[in-house]
């Protein structure tokens, strides 16, 4: 058997003191996370991540720097991920726009209310992303290499 991590992507948007969010049905309950997602085949993370936040808040997002990269075990469900987290700040919105099947919402959330809702938080991730934003940590997006498919 050959062992791989799940790529994924998330963005932690801050505007005005809040954090844009989502509602989201799992198998574990109703949580919040940030508008999160997978790498799909062929596509570059930045990409990755402008896509899922439109298809879950329905907020077009422009990145503008990497927060971190995440290297977390879910022993429960015997799967790693490894998450690209990005910030940068939102362009446009489509309310009428339909989310992503499970996302109950996009919430706009302050840190308090997040540390407020932190046994709900659909993983250890969604918190530590946002103190390290808060910490300032932010590393330039040329960081990252994609090299094209031809």
């Amino acid at each position: 058997m050959n062992w791989k991590p799940n790529v994924t992507v998330a963005a932690v948007i801050e505007n005005d003191g809040k954090f844009l969010c989502v509602e989201e049905v799992t198998d574990d309950g109703v949580r919040f996370n940030q508008p999160a997602g997978h790498l799909e085949c062929r596509e570059a993370l930045t990409e990755a991540v402008i896509r899922e936040v439109l298809e879950e808040t329905g907020y077009t997002f422009a990145p503008e720097a990497l927060v971190g990269i995440y290297n977390w075990r879910n022993e429960a469900r015997d799967i790693t991920y490894l998450r690209f987290v990005f910030t940068g700040r939102v362009t446009g919105h489509d309310p009428a726009r339909p989310l992503d099947e499970g996302i109950i919402a996009a919430r706009w959330l302050t840190l308090a209310e997040l540390r407020e809702r932190q046994a709900a938080l659909r993983s250890p991730m969604v918190m530590q992303c946002v103190e390290d934003w808060c910490a300032g940590k932010r590393a330039p997006l040329d960081l990252i290499t994609h090299y094209p498919c031809r």
